[in-house]
């Protein structure tokens, strides 16, 4: 029985491990150079993080600017329509992909340092590509955007990614950027 027990239990646990998305995220720019890994959470956000792994794995993310920086809030990117680096970058924010806008899938993760959060218009159902890290707790932003995962590596990275000084956060200049972003599944 012992056995038997023991047997499931292992079972059990390489499933998880198996099944556990990240993301391994290669900053360059004038603030930030290095890694950021995240964790992304596919049980709370299903259809999101399935958008994001299947950007990340056809290189849509690769050279995609941090177009949106506010201090002691978050960092955006993930505009692979006009966000591009070294192309003229001043619609970034406003695109997407060429795939669907994607419905909510709201959680009770709260907004804390290193969580990650899918980008939006107004409307609750229009996220699709973009993203954002936060640097700091905002809590005015749970149950309002969809949770997609965390960092577990690299924090120190994302807090040096270059601000934005333009209205809304604008980064004015030469932006940081995601130079390549890669799907790990475990």
């Amino acid at each position: 029985m012992h056995r038997l027990l023991l047997s499931f239990f292992i079972f059990m646990f390489s499933t998880i491990s198996i099944n556990a998305a990240k993301l391994e995220i290669s900053i360059k720019g004038e603030g930030a150079n290095g890694t950021v890994v995240v964790d992304l959470f596919e049980d709370v956000a299903p259809q999101h993080v399935e958008r994001i792994l299947t950007l990340a794995s056809n290189g849509s993310y690769d050279g995609i600017v941090f177009h949106r920086v506010i201090e002691g809030f978050m960092a955006q990117t993930g505009d692979v329509q006009f966000g591009k680096v070294g192309d003229n970058i001043a619609m970034a924010g406003r695109g997407g992909s060429e795939l669907p806008d994607l419905p909510a899938e709201f959680s009770n993760i709260p907004f804390d340092r290193g969580i990650v959060g899918m980008a939006r218009a107004q409307n609750p159902n229009s996220a699709n590509s973009q993203f954002f890290i936060m640097f700091k707790e905002g809590y005015f932003l749970n149950g309002q955007y969809t949770v997609v995962g965390k960092v577990v590596e690299g924090m120190e990275i994302v807090d040096t990614i270059k601000l934005g000084l333009g209205s809304n956060g604008a980064v004015l200049g030469a932006p940081d950027f995601m130079a390549k972003v890669s799907s790990m599944v475990q």
